[in-house]
């Protein structure tokens, strides 16, 4: 099975990809709320979840994908006080056929500015 890296243009860091597509599974590393390296929606939770969906779409859309290919989502907060305003935006993108998802509370993430990080599989028909 062939494997293929996806990095849109401005989200390419050193030592990981952004997403691994490998037969029909796509891996989509965490996203957070960058946009061409600054942090976008400090403080707005509802902002941040929709930028970490963006960053998704984005990796996605490299692998010939949309959100409707999503089978998994993991979502990591900072504070239980963001789950509804990450949920809100979820259930909007997701209203009609929502994946599987975990949500977890943790200490910290990378920045403290972030507030929230969201990972996806999605699962698309072979090529």
């Amino acid at each position: 099975m062939e494997r293929r890296n996806l990095n849109p243009p401005g989200m390419k860091f050193p030592g990981m990809s952004q997403g691994v597509l490998k037969g029909d599974l796509i891996h989509v590393s965490g996203q957070v709320s960058l946009q061409e390296g600054k942090v976008v929606g400090i403080g707005d939770p509802v902002a941040q979840a929709r930028q970490c969906f963006a960053n998704i779409m984005a990796v996605l859309q490299l692998a010939g994908a949309t959100l409707d290919d999503v089978v998994a989502l993991r979502c990591y907060l900072v504070d239980a006080e963001y789950y509804q305003a990450y949920a809100g935006v979820k259930n909007a993108l997701f209203d009609a056929n929502p994946p599987c998802g975990t949500a977890v509370i943790v200490k910290g993430l990378l920045s403290p500015d972030f507030l929230m990080e969201v990972e996806a599989v999605a699962q698309i028909s072979t090529r």
